[in-house]
C-alpha cells in the first residue's frame, strides 16, 4: 500500500444530526474583503465581499467562466490573488489550511494513480498523523466510517482508477470527511455524475452544515440551487448577489449574471 506521502500525490426537508459530526460553535465566519484575482491581463474576479456562515450549506453559482471554481481556489491560495483576502477567525485563512478540507474536480485528479479506495480516504488523516509515520488505530477507524457512510465499503480494496465517475466522487467526500476539517469547499462535486450519488453526497453535504461546519460548493445546476442550497454566492466576475436563496435568486439578479443566456422560473414554494 503506498504510504501516506506518495498517496499524497493525488491531487429542502427537515434535516437530522449525524453521528459522529461534532457540533461547532457558531461563530467562525469566513469574510471575503476585496478579493480579485488576475490572470495575466485578464481580470477573473473582481472586489469579492461576502459572508460564508456556518451551519449553511453555501453554493457558489454563475455562468460559464464566471470565477466560481478561482473564489475556491483564491481562498485557499491555490491561484494568486490580485487583491484583497479571505479571513477567518481574524486570521488570513491561508494561514490556517490545517481547519479546510479541499475537494477539487475530478478533472485535476490523477486517476491512474496506483491507490486503492482504502489508500485515498486514509490520506485525509495525514494532517493529523503526520507525514512518514503509521496511522493509529483511531485514524484508521475514522476513515473506515467514512468509507461506509458513503456506501463504498465493498470498493475498499478496489484501484480507483477502475471506479465510475460517481464512485470516485464518494471516494473523495470519504476523504474530505476523513480529515474532519471545520471547512469544506467542493467544487463541482456533482459534474458527471448519477443521481444515486448525487443524492447521498448532498445528503451528507446537509449533515455537515447541520453539524456547524462551513460547506461551500461550486454547483452549475439553478434548479438544485433553489432547493439545496441555504445560502447563495452568485457570480459573474464580480458579486452579483449573496445571502439566503431567497435574497439572491431574483428575476433581476438572474438577468445581471446570465443575461439572456437563462429563463428562470422561481417557484415561491420552492424558493422558501
Amino acid at each position: 500500500m503506498p504510504d501516506a506521502a506518495s498517496v499524497h500525490h493525488l491531487a429542502s426537508p427537515k434535516r437530522k444530526h449525524q453521528a459522529g459530526y461534532s457540533n461547532l460553535s457558531q461563530t467562525g465566519t469566513i469574510t471575503l474583503r476585496q478579493l480579485g484575482v488576475h490572470y495575466r491581463l485578464v481580470e477573473a474576479l473582481r472586489d469579492i465581499n461576502c459572508e460564508i456562515k456556518p451551519g449553511r450549506l453555501t453554493g457558489i453559482i454563475g455562468p460559464n467562466g464566471a470565477g466560481k471554481s478561482t473564489l475556491i481556489k483564491a481562498m485557499l491560495g491555490l491561484v494568486p490573488t490580485a487583491t484583497g483576502k479571505a479571513m477567518y477567525q481574524g486570521k488570513p485563512l491561508i494561514e490556517q489550511l490545517e481547519k479546510v478540507a479541499y475537494m477539487p474536480q475530478r478533472t485535476q485528479i490523477d486517476w491512474t494513480y496506483p491507490a486503492t479506495v482504502w489508500d485515498v480516504v486514509l490520506m485525509g488523516r495525514v494532517r493529523k498523523t503526520g507525514w512518514f509515520r503509521r496511522f493509529s488505530t483511531v485514524s484508521r477507524r475514522i476513515a473506515a466510517d467514512a468509507i461506509e457512510q458513503v456506501a463504498m465499503g465493498d470498493y475498499r480494496n478496489r484501484p480507483i482508477g477502475q471506479l465510475s465517475g460517481g464512485q470516485q466522487q464518494r471516494v473523495f467526500l470519504a476523504k474530505a470527511l476523513a480529515e474532519q476539517a471545520d471547512i469544506l469547499c467542493f467544487d463541482e462535486p456533482m459534474a458527471g455524475i448519477d443521481k444515486k450519488t448525487e443524492a447521498v453526497i448532498f445528503t451528507i453535504l446537509h449533515q455537515l452544515a447541520d453539524a456547524g461546519k462551513i460547506v461551500l460548493v461550486v454547483h452549475h445546476d439553478l434548479g438544485e440551487a433553489i432547493t439545496h442550497f441555504d445560502d447563495l454566492i452568485l457570480l459573474n466576475r464580480e458579486l452579483i448577489a449573496s445571502g439566503s436563496r431567497q435574497e439572491v435568486l431574483s428575476a433581476a439578479n438572474m438577468q445581471q449574471a446570465y443575461g439572456g443566456q437563462v429563463v428562470f422560473w422561481l417557484d415561491p414554494v420552492a424558493v422558501k
